[in-house]
């Protein structure tokens, strides 16, 4: 294989709580011996970070978020870019874009472009992208200007609220692209029409981080007041993660079966379910600890019985992938609670390795909570039969295997 050199990764946000998994991919990656520099459109603002962000190596520089912040920066951005080779095709493609997508984060786009054109790395030879939405138009329009090569991964929310033309036109662009479920899989090779460009690559996780917990497992049946079973579950508070329907869900539970609820994670929407959980009269009975670091999570998945998420599609098509929390948990041997979604549905077999019941169906997600509470052997099994799955077949090492693959090979066409 050709030698790599540096590659330049392009991220929204950089660190962020809940992309582990691109941490994760960002670590194997430099393990694997290939020499990294990040460039990120935005800020981080979580107030913590996970230990995996300070053992990666790469540094990082931020883009203009705001145009208008840094205008001095932009604009000799402007007149170095002007000066490349591409520089009027990127333009016309710019203003193409814009007569389907007439908005200021289309000129912010064009401006960041040109920044990391600017900026680029004397010693980089190949620019790597994280999310087919606005980072993509990003890394498509620096492409063209320099004729840099690149390539992306595609994740959840960023295929299914794109539009098909945008994500056409980015397809037909990249030198390859990645995803993480076989539904977006699917999804992007019928738009980019032609096989080869779209991989199927699962996260996975990285299982030194998450060793075989050895332990037996609490036995809780929801019959003691002084020891109620532990549900847990790890997600933003947005609204494709499903939580009204999971606080309507735990309303629904029996007098007489006894539990606590424990959720990790921020978002903007956890205002409106205490609220919700408040009128419910469900207050005393839950735990909102916020954003966690990964060890922290570990522990509440050893100590927790079962694990819940009621993913759905909302409106505008937004919904999961395979979230990374569902993995995590698995690993520890956890029973799981999910919705039938195709991307969580690449995991779980119901009744096999855990149990699925359907999106926005609060009855149904009750019936297989009290279910897996009032049955520990029923738990034990799931959670065996899911630990195995991942430990088999989501070690992260065979997409960072895959990934040096792509880089490489695809290296040598450009």
């Amino acid at each position: 294989m050709p030698e790599l050199k540096k590659i330049v990764v392009l991220l929204k946000g950089y660190p962020r709580l809940s992309e582990t998994f691109i941490a994760q991919e960002l670590l194997g990656l430099e393990r694997a011996g290939l020499s990294l520099e990040l460039f990120s459109m935005r800020r981080p603002t979580d107030k913590k970070r996970h230990p995996i962000h300070d053992e990666i190596r790469a540094p990082v520089k931020y883009l203009p978020e705001y145009l208008h912040e840094e205008p001095l920066r932009v604009l000799c951005s402007l007149m170095k870019a002007a000066r490349k080779p591409g520089f009027g095709k990127a333009v016309r493609q710019f203003f193409t874009d814009l007569t389907r997508d007439f908005s200021r984060n289309r000129f912010r786009r064009f401006g960041q472009a040109a920044v990391l054109v600017a900026e680029w790395p004397a010693d980089a030879d190949w620019l790597y992208v994280h999310f087919i939405h606005t980072p993509a138009s990003v890394g498509a329009y620096a492409g063209m200007i320099a004729n840099i090569p690149w390539s992306v991964s595609a994740h959840a929310k960023d295929i299914w609220t794109s539009p098909a033309w945008d994500l056409q036109g980015k397809l037909s662009q990249a030198n390859w692209a990645v995803t993480c479920t076989r539904a977006g899989f699917d999804h992007l090779t019928e738009l980019a029409g032609r096989e080869g460009i779209v991989n199927l690559s699962y996260h996975g996780l990285d299982l030194d981080r998450f060793p075989v917990f050895a332990e037996k497992r609490n036995v809780r049946d929801g019959s003691s007041a002084e020891d109620p079973a532990i549900i847990l579950s790890v997600g933003r508070a947005v609204k494709k993660k499903g939580y009204d329907t999971l606080l309507n869900a735990l309303a629904l539970l029996p007098k007489d079966l006894h539990w606590r609820f424990r959720h990790i994670g921020g978002g903007e929407q956890l205002s409106a379910l205490k609220a919700q959980a408040e009128q419910l009269g469900l207050t005393d009975r839950i735990e909102w600890f916020g954003a966690l670091a990964q060890v922290e999570v570990l522990e509440h998945d050893r100590n927790s019985d079962v694990f819940a998420l009621a993913s759905r599609i909302t409106d505008d098509g937004d919904r999961d992938g395979l979230p990374n929390v569902l993995v995590e948990a698995a690993s520890q041997r956890m029973a799981c609670v999910a919705t039938a979604q195709a991307g969580i549905s690449e995991l779980f077999v119901d009744g096999e390795n855990g149990l699925l019941v359907p999106p926005e169906d609060a009855a149904a997600l009750a019936a297989a909570l009290e279910r897996m509470i009032r049955d520990p052997a029923l738990r034990q099994r799931l959670g065996d039969a899911a630990e195995h799955r991942v430990r088999h077949e989501f070690d992260h090492r065979a997409s960072i295997r895959q990934l040096e693959t792509l880089f490489a090979a695809h290296r040598g066409k450009a």
